[in-house]
């Protein structure tokens, strides 16, 4: 199993983000490359921009205590597990990334990914924060 990890500073309240990021419905508007999601039931299907009609069913794993959300690829099996913490400028987060030996090549291309979601979510929610 290969990964990496990204942090950044958010100057948002944590609950903020923690709701950013457990609610799949707001996925497009944060994680680069998310042009919908459909979310029935339990069920989690992510399309991104450059296969709009290839579903990804995924599983979104939130955990308020533990400041987590542990979000899933099924197909991939490539985990991303975003940690939010306390910080004296809002919030502090950081997502771990593992992917497993058959996705290990995708690496370079999921770093730059997550690196753009995690700004991207930054900026979100430093520009809904009150």
């Amino acid at each position: 199993m290969s990964g990496f990890e990204l942090s950044a500073v958010c100057r948002a309240p944590a609950l903020d983000v923690f709701k950013l990021l457990h609610d799949p419905a707001r996925f497009p508007d944060w994680w680069r490359g998310t042009e919908r999601v459909e979310a029935e039931g339990g069920d989690i299907t992510r399309y991104m921009s450059a296969w709009p009609d290839f579903a990804y069913p995924t599983t979104v794993s939130p955990s308020a205590d533990a400041g987590c959300v542990v979000i899933s690829c099924l197909i991939s099996n490539i985990v991303h597990e975003w940690r939010i913490e306390p910080h004296a400028d809002g919030c502090a987060l950081r997502v771990r990334v593992e992917l497993p030996e058959g996705e290990a090549a995708r690496e370079g291309a999921q770093r730059e990914e997550v690196g753009d979601s995690l700004r991207n979510l930054v900026k979100v929610a430093e520009a809904e924060a009150p």
